[in-house]
């Protein structure tokens, strides 16, 4: 073991010399994919929650679709399949966005993340007290008025538990990166393993490095908890 952490850590870490590989690709997805799809599934978990049946249906659509069907299927999808159409190859963006294996991933991984974030925001903004709501709407708050400074800022502190569920889950998923030839994290363990045949200690260092950031992600969260949400403390 201590041979191949000579050999191979910095393209465990950040780079093979050439280009940025294992944990600093990892890292990239989780942080890209969690931020962006964060940043969607708010409007989607509004519509979500629209007594307009024309916003909430497709909300409730592409989440059942995205959390219907397995992320590795639907990687698959866009990097095996999309490019396989017509449409795609016809157009010089979209074949030069498909054609890449990083952004490929990039695009599964925020939109499932985005589909499971949007019912994880919906549920929290059900369970806003009426009263709050009902308040702000005899002082005259607009809707955006109310959704920005009442409904929002409490769902946001209810659903941070859950959500940070999501996020170690999506650090867990971004293992699937080396089915599209990413090289992140397993990619790597996977290439040492192919390369001096100790598949434990290959893959028993990448379970190592996830326990480790796994760790830090928990601790952020618990600090996130104890800051936000203190007034739920008994």
């Amino acid at each position: 073991m201590i041979e191949i952490l000579q050999q191979y850590w910095q393209s465990l870490l950040w780079s093979d010399g050439y280009r940025f590989t294992g944990l600093a690709v990892t890292l990239w997805l989780l942080i890209s994919s969690v931020v962006i799809g964060g940043l969607l599934a708010l409007p989607v978990a509004m519509a979500r929650v629209s007594s307009r049946r024309w916003l909430s249906f497709p909300a409730w659509l592409y989440g059942y679709v995205f959390r219907g069907t397995p992320l590795y299927v639907q990687l698959l999808v866009f990097y095996s399949g999309m490019y396989s159409l017509e449409i795609v190859r016809g157009s010089d963006f979209l074949n030069a966005f498909f054609r890449s294996g990083l952004n490929c991933t990039i695009l599964a991984l925020t939109l499932n993340t985005c589909a499971y974030t949007s019912e994880i925001f919906a549920g929290a903004i059900r369970t806003v007290p009426n009263g709050e709501i009902e308040a702000a709407n005899a002082y005259g708050f607009s809707s955006f008025r109310l959704y920005r400074c009442i409904i929002l800022p409490s769902a946001l502190r209810t659903a941070l538990p859950a959500y940070s569920n999501e996020v170690i889950m999506m650090l867990h998923s971004t293992a699937l990166a080396f089915t599209a030839t990413v090289p992140d994290l397993l990619k790597i363990a996977r290439d040492i393993n192919a390369a001096t045949y100790q598949p434990f200690y290959a893959f028993g260092i990448a379970a190592v490095i996830y326990l480790i950031v796994s760790y830090a992600l928990i601790s952020l969260f618990r600090k996130a908890e104890k800051r936000w949400l203190a007034h739920l403390k008994p």
